[in-house]
């Protein structure tokens, strides 16, 4: 339920940001509504282990509602100007590899655990959006200067970790 209210959170982030014409408070709002969504991928995963209630639909519906709620907003942000396209094509390329990758080791009965570079991309992917749907300065942070670094780090582990994929799935295929 939780991963299902996560992809929902999509849909309005999309709406927000369509809306936003250099404004500062959707711009915080934006920030905030995503953070929390992505907070409950964490909730999520803790509820999930805490009471024993891991299945099957939960470990595929996860990573794609984060996928749905990362890469809609890049994607929203390119129009806006806060991340290059040609970034966000690249973690966009890199997640449909890895997504096709996984369907290609299920079909063979391969499970290609996620590793720590994945859970470092996500969390550097969170930090980037989070920070570039910000955008303004605010406390004295730059946040789109700051958005901009953690999309730079994101992009790096994102190519990383699906180079690092693709290798621990051709080792258990060959």
């Amino acid at each position: 339920m939780i991963s299902i209210l996560r992809m929902l959170t999509a849909p309005v982030l999309i709406l927000i940001l369509s809306s936003l014409d250099s404004d500062e408070k959707g711009s915080i709002i934006a920030a905030i509504v995503f953070a929390a969504a992505a907070l409950t991928d964490w909730l999520d995963g803790y509820l999930a282990r805490k009471m024993g209630v891991e299945t099957t639909f939960g470990k595929f519906l996860d990573p794609l509602a984060d996928k749905l709620l990362i890469v809609s907003c890049l994607v929203m942000l390119i129009p806006l100007g806060r991340a290059p396209a040609w970034m966000v094509a690249l973690i966009i390329g890199r997640e449909i590899a890895v997504t096709g990758l996984r369907g290609i080791a299920s079909a063979e009965g391969v499970i290609i655990a996620a590793g720590r570079l994945g859970k470092y991309k996500t969390i550097l992917q969170i930090a980037s959006v989070t920070a570039l749907l910000a955008h303004y300065k605010f406390l004295g942070i730059d946040f789109q200067t700051l958005g901009m670094v953690f999309l730079w780090a994101a992009l790096i582990f994102t190519i990383w970790s699906g180079v690092d994929y693709f290798a621990r799935f051709l080792k258990k295929t060959a």
